[in-house]
């Protein structure tokens, strides 16, 4: 058993001294922010607003924007850092890899694969029902008496031909090769984000300024145009309707519109300059999914009022009501721009996903080939389109929707742990560009912490754990006990918030009722929780150069780690139950041939058969700080 659990929190040795790669390096800083803003500024962003507009927050839409806003921007913060530190292939799969050890690892990857594979089956079938609706359901009507296979909750009403279709016409883009991808992806992104502009041009134009004001004199004076609002789809009117609590529920589902940036990270091997043009792609392409985001909702919210709204489709039924009734064209086009960006940023990351896994072992070897001619990974590419395209053109996908959400939250969970641990530890991984500079420019000290082969006399000297230890460290720069006191403190952390977040779900009724033991047991979990907090910011951190480093350490890992799993709580008993049954598939795979293939794990074999130490222990048997080059 000792054994099988050495083998499951192995990790990852990252070569850095090399920069050379089996991909095409083509990809512009320009290429990843359009690939962030395309794979994040779907469809939702011409539906989604209304839907929370009128039912959650009214005009306060803005600020449920906001807030989700920075709440995806800390997940964002945290993939940068690693996108400037370990600029390869693999996204939170490597990061959980070289961090926290491979179980974990494949079950990041695992969970990624199945985000990205029922991502762009749904999202092929939402542009083959646009389509269809453009041209008055043609498509549909001629295959509705034809071909019927409806088995409730699994299969389809009828098989999507169109749906399959595009699936394989984006799979052979994507095979052809990464920067003819890239291409067509700018060119759609572009259109969709010229048709969004004249929205929010249109709608600051022709709205109205009292709709953030209405009072319940407005309420009857134009509830006659929509017979079924009621009071309680006016709520108290003004900005805030629906008050904090309706800000705050509208904020969790808006969080999801800026799922996606993630899609940037897997490029660490076709960026030119990865570990600059990936810290500067996720920040910006968010930046600007705000500010459509926040520019759309304020525009819906000016020209219609909020309890008016249609929710099916809010904005051609918002251009009717201001006498714009044509616009509905170009909100027709941007929407189909915007599932094509969608449907790229989907497809693009799940092959080179399962191509990193291939490539360490953990999933079929031939998963990891790499077309000489187009420098893709052409067997992952193809295999994944493949699963993609069957599930979009058979099953129903209503129900298991919510698995991606499981997905991208728990990747987003493992990076921000990732960070944490790995900016406390003594072996850092760098490129030899920053080898370089530092031999010319650092100190003594620096050199120490970025080449664990350089010793100093009080790095040599046996260290012991004590209670002043904790809170008062004696060195300035991180060592080995100080990295295993954060990693023991970080996995504290991680189960503290879970049961906070399990409190708050299950018994947010009797919290808002001021039952005196919720709030007590609250208190107590929050208390317990500061302990740990304090005494990792107690520890040294590295003075490692990155091109970007997450700021406001420990805070803001942690912050992310709550949200993320707070909304991973608020997920339903099916979900949960659908996840167990996939993760059951993985672990099969994993144990019965992922462990034992493992390339880091025959690595260690050599070595240990060899008579030589791991390369993956710098220092410790099992330390965080084995992630060390």
């Amino acid at each position: 058993m000792t054994s099988v659990g050495k083998k499951l929190i192995r990790r990852r040795v990252v070569d850095l001294s090399s920069e050379d790669t089996r991909f095409a390096r083509c990809l512009s800083t320009l290429d990843l922010i359009a690939l962030g803003v395309g794979s994040t500024l779907g469809a939702g962003v011409y539906v989604l607003a209304g839907e929370v507009a009128k039912d959650m927050a009214g005009p306060s839409i803005v600020l449920c924007f906001l807030v989700a806003a920075l709440s995806s921007v800390l997940a964002g913060l945290c993939y940068a850092e690693f996108g400037a530190r370990v600029p390869k292939t693999g996204s939170a799969y490597l990061y959980s890899y070289v961090t926290v050890g491979e179980i974990w690892a494949f079950t990041t990857g695992w969970n990624l694969i199945l985000s990205y594979v029922i991502g762009t089956a749904s999202v092929a079938r939402a542009w083959s029902a646009a389509f269809d609706n453009i041209i008055d359901n043609h498509i549909s009507n001629f295959f509705m008496n034809k071909t019927t296979l409806h088995l409730p909750g699994v299969l389809a009403e009828r098989p999507d031909f169109f749906a399959l279709i595009l699936i394989g016409m984006l799979t052979a883009l994507l095979a052809f090769g990464v920067n003819e991808s890239a291409i067509v992806n700018k060119i759609f992104t572009a259109m969709n984000l010229v048709v969004l502009g004249f929205v929010i041009i249109a709608g600051f134009v022709k709205g109205d300024i009292k709709n953030w004001q209405l009072s319940e004199e407005d309420y009857i004076n134009l509830s006659y145009l929509q017979p079924l609002v009621t009071k309680s789809d006016f709520g108290s009117g003004g900005f805030v309707p629906f008050g904090l609590e309706g800000i705050l529920t509208g904020a969790a589902t808006c969080f999801y519109a800026f799922v996606g940036f993630d899609c940037i990270a897997t490029t660490g091997e076709e960026a030119k300059n990865p570990q600059r043009s990936i810290p500067i792609g996720i920040i910006v392409s968010l930046l600007i999914c705000f500010v459509a985001y926040f520019g759309v909702s304020a525009a819906l919210t000016l020209m219609v009022p909020y309890f008016l709204l249609n929710k099916k489709s809010p904005l051609p039924e918002a251009f009717k009501a201001v006498g714009w009734e044509p616009a509905r064209y170009a909100v027709a086009v941007g929407s189909l721009c915007a599932l094509s960006t969608s449907l790229l940023g989907s497809m693009f990351p799940m092959p080179r996903v399962i191509y990193a896994m291939a490539e360490d072992g953990l999933l079929f070897k031939f998963l990891s080939n790499i077309n000489s001619r187009t420098k893709t990974p052409l067997s992952a590419t193809i295999t994944s389109g493949l699963l993609a395209a069957v599930m979009a053109f058979l099953f129903d996908l209503k129900d298991l929707v919510d698995l991606m959400s499981i997905g991208t939250l728990l990747a987003y969970s493992l990076v921000a742990v990732c960070v944490l641990i790995l900016r406390y530890q003594s072996g850092q991984l760098n490129s030899p560009k920053a080898m370089e500079m530092l031999e010319q420019n650092g100190n003594e000290e620096e050199r120490v912490i970025m080449n664990p082969t350089v010793s100093t006399t009080s790095a040599q000297q046996k260290e012991t754990l004590s209670l002043a230890k904790l809170f008062n460290p004696p060195a300035d720069t991180p060592t080995a006990l100080s990295g295993r006191i954060v990693y023991v403190c970080v996995s504290l952390i991680a189960t503290l918030i879970t049961v906070i977040c399990v409190v708050l779900t299950l018994e947010v009724s009797a919290l808002k009722d001021g039952s005196v033991g919720c709030i007590a047991t609250l208190a107590l979990l929050i208390a317990a929780l500061l302990i740990p907090t304090i005494i990792i910011w107690r520890q040294p951190q590295s003075n490692a150069r990155l091109n970007f480093k997450v700021p406001f350490l420990p805070l803001l890992p942690i912050f992310s780690i709550f949200v993320n799993i707070l909304l991973m709580v608020q997920l339903s008993a099916g979900t949960w139950v659908r996840f167990a049954v996939w993760m059951a598939v993985g672990f099969m795979i994993y144990f019965g041939y992922g462990i034992r293939n493992s390339v880091e794990g025959k690595t260690a074999e050599e070595s240990c058969a060899a008579g030589e130490k791991p390369l993956h222990q710098p220092g410790l048997n099992s330390g965080p700080s084995a992630a060390a080059v």
